[in-house]
């Protein structure tokens, strides 16, 4: 099929790549003109930093594909979408977007006559290679018109990919996926750093990583991640004990309190990516100085490389 795709960084590039590769034709979109000449001579491209120019490219009925970072520069993009599209048109969004958002996009992109679909991708960097878990919402319509891409960017034509039901379906499935991974990602987390610190007993850590990717009840592509950094010890001393968390980590747990589905997993990991980002430092200053008020316990003072 004949598509705009608009946003090469990491996703979206390789997404174009795996397109063009696929047999589809694809004219690819982004302002950085670093980002375009990445592009050039990848088979089915065309790389534009135009975005007029681009859809002007395409025959009607058009399909243009986002990804852009979620929020207001993606519906910034969208709307400027809209204006040089024609009734019949699709839009697709492929930003990790909060689902009520793109419910409510895809109901202003109606009233113009547009299509609108929402798709949750997983897959990171390695899904050029791998190909990319998709989740899909929108309506059968406008879905069955997009099957031709989303088999070619599945890890295959028919698995990793699910029309998961109307629009705002798939953002709300991959927030869901999202916050899942945050409860997947701790665990492991946790796990090995037990064992690291009971060294004397448990010697090779990276060797226990490496036999648990086989034939165990927690193989992943997770851990099969994880092991991987733990062969370089070295790389995680140098690297700072601060994870961020995206959107949908705390959209999952809102969702949680909204419908009264306990999520204290997924919560918890969330908490902890908190706290790692020094969010917490106030609370357990003030239970240190609670500790010596009550008991005479010894603080500790602060050292420089504990600033933030």
């Amino acid at each position: 099929m004949d598509l705009t795709l608009v946003g090469l960084g990491r996703m979206g590039g390789n997404m174009t790549r795996r397109l063009g590769r696929g047999g589809h034709s694809v004219t690819a979109v982004d302002p950085n003109p670093e980002a375009c000449a990445a592009l050039t001579g990848e088979p089915g491209v065309a790389p534009l930093s135009s975005l007029p120019d681009a859809v002007a490219a395409q025959d009607a009925p058009r399909v243009v594909w986002l990804m852009l970072p979620a929020g207001t520069v993606s519906e910034t993009v969208m709307d400027e979408v809209s204006e040089l599209l024609s009734p019949g048109d699709l839009i697709v969004d492929g930003g990790n977007a909060d689902y009520r958002d793109s419910q409510r996009v895809a109901a202003r992109m109606s009233d113009r006559g547009l299509g609108f679909v929402d798709v949750g991708v997983s897959g990171g960097v390695w899904g050029l290679e791998e190909g990319y878990g998709l989740m899909v919402g929108g309506s059968v319509a406008d879905v069955e018109r997009l099957t031709p891409a989303l088999r070619t960017l599945a890890p295959t034509a028919d698995s990793g990919w699910v029309h998961a039901g109307p629009v705002g379906a798939g953002h709300f499935t991959k927030m869901v996926h999202n916050g899942i991974e945050y409860g997947a990602m701790q665990a492991l987390a946790e796990g090995f750093a037990l064992l690291e610190a009971r060294g004397e007993l448990v010697t090779d850590v990276p060797a226990v990583a490496q036999a648990w990717r086989h034939g165990t009840v927690i193989r992943s592509w997770l851990l099969d991640l994880t092991a991987s950094v733990l062969k370089d010890d070295e790389s995680l001393r140098d690297i700072a004990p601060i994870v961020a968390d995206s959107g949908e980590g705390r959209w999952t747990v809102r969702e949680s309190i909204d419908t009264g589905v306990p999520a204290p997993v997924i919560t918890a990991a969330l908490m902890q990516r908190f706290s790692s980002q020094g969010n917490g430092d106030f609370a357990n200053q003030l239970l240190a100085m609670m500790r010596n008020s009550f008991g005479g316990h010894a603080v500790e003072p602060r050292q420089e490389s504990d600033d933030r």
